[in-house]
């Protein structure tokens, strides 16, 4: 018999930009849970987090490949999974049928279901007593199947654009059905409980508990510049660094409205951009449209070891997060946490999670989000204080040590999963009853 393990599944490992998703595995194998991992796919980047190296873990894709030849494989494999489950027990399966064609969204639902037979039964070749879903979208709907199709407990984590751009019926149907629900937020856990109980009133239904459950970063990796003098260096233009996938979240095109409005009043300042995406086609014209060419520079994507000496040479890092036209928005993101680890004075938005993090005048300063003007006024302000950028960097710093020490943060989930392989194996039979 295989040592019951706990089963991860993300929709794509190794992803350079979510190292959130790294640290957590590999903070859980380092306090002593047994993980396998599985993805939907693998994204096939260039370039991978060093740290990946790190994880003991093996990882089992779900999808294989994108030629025919490997989905037909795929598929093959998902269909001998549910005749597994077809044959193991009867009721179950056609009551999980009964449930997708219930689904609103059913091409993809049944893509998930598809996905969650595979996954069932490389689960259980795996010793697999609970399944975690990084994700509240796909990840967790297949984990929502599996459940339906098994009887076997699982659980999911939400974040930012997989809770804010959700169907919130099948979101409360997903929180009801878990064991439990983590948040890296408030305001995510807030939203969660507004879903699975918009009225304010205690489910009726027994449903999973929130739990939140903040993200850590390394304050040991990103820690202040080492020696002496400011962070930046001091002197010269005002150093402004801005980290994060270039999407139409993170509010660029607002940050170069604000590089504008400092440039006109006469404020000498350079911005470098880290990071990749489809954005950079349409940011670029606007730099040159704004008379930008010789103040920003686009850096592409970097490894967090690559993102140490950004942070070190930033006099400011800036997140200017907004709230787009379909809802997606930020939770709290890393780059954020690991410049403030870094002792690096931020100016950010008011967007989600990030007022739980920065304290306007105390770590940061914050700014309403969407707007070039109150932007490029915080960081004038920032520009003819260098003594108060040192304070807020050295308060932000305090801050993500009490609070998001990665260390203690991971101690949370590892937690609630050494709690589940202490109980008992769950009893199918008595699990979520599914119609005849």
């Amino acid at each position: 018999m295989p040592r019951p393990t706990i089963c991860y599944l993300t929709k794509r490992f190794p992803r350079l930009s979510e190292t959130f998703i790294l640290d957590e595995i590999l903070g859980l194998e380092a306090n002593g849970v047994p993980l396998r991992l599985f993805a939907v796919a693998d994204p096939g980047e260039p370039q991978v987090q060093p740290d990946v190296d790190r994880v003991v873990s093996t990882v089992t894709y779900l999808r294989t490949g994108l030629r025919l030849r490997d989905r037909i494989r795929d598929h093959r494999r998902f269909l001998a999974g549910h005749a597994w489950l077809a044959r193991r027990d009867p009721r179950r399966w056609v009551g999980a049928v009964y449930r997708l064609a219930r689904a609103r969204r059913k091409w993809i639902a049944l893509r998930h279901f598809l996905e969650a037979g595979g996954l069932a039964r490389d689960m259980d070749r795996a010793g697999g007593v609970h399944l975690h879903a990084a994700f509240a979208h796909g990840p967790a709907s297949i984990a929502y199947y599996l459940h339906l199709l098994t009887g076997w407990p699982y659980s999911f984590a939400a974040h930012a654009k997989d809770l804010y751009l959700s169907s919130p019926e099948g979101l409360a149907a997903k929180i009801r059905a878990a064991s439990f629900v983590t948040a890296c937020s408030a305001s995510a856990a807030a939203e969660l409980e507004r879903i699975v109980a918009p009225d304010g009133a205690t489910p009726t239904a027994s449903g999973g508990t929130v739990v939140l459950a903040p993200h850590g970063v390394d304050i040991s990796r990103f820690a202040p510049r080492s020696g002496h003098g400011p962070q930046g260096g001091g002197g010269g233009p005002l150093r402004i660094l801005a980290v994060g996938r270039l999407v139409a979240k993170k509010g660029y095109p607002v940050l170069l409205g604000a590089l504008a409005d400092l440039a006109q009043s006469g404020v000498d300042a350079r911005c470098r951009i880290i990071g990749g995406g489809g954005l950079r086609s349409e940011l670029e014209p606007l730099c040159r449209t704004l008379g930008l060419d010789d103040r920003v520079t686009f850096c592409g994507s970097r490894t967090q070891q690559e993102i140490i000496a950004e942070y070190h040479w930033a006099d400011v890092f800036v997140q200017a997060s907004v709230v787009t036209s379909d809802g997606d928005r930020d939770g709290i993101p890393n780059s954020l946490l690991e410049a403030m680890a870094s002792a690096t004075a931020v100016v950010a938005t008011t967007v989600a999670g990030i007022p739980e993090v920065v304290e306007d005048g105390v770590t940061g300063l914050l700014v309403p989000p969407g707007r070039a003007a109150p932007l490029a006024s915080a960081l004038r302000s920032l520009a003819e204080d260098p003594d108060g950028r040192v304070r807020l960097g050295a308060a932000a710093r305090r801050s993500v040590e009490e609070h998001h020490d990665r260390r203690a943060c991971v101690r949370l989930p590892a937690g609630l999963f050494l709690d589940v392989l202490a109980r008992p194996p769950a009893c199918t039979a008595a699990a979520d009853p599914v119609p005849a």
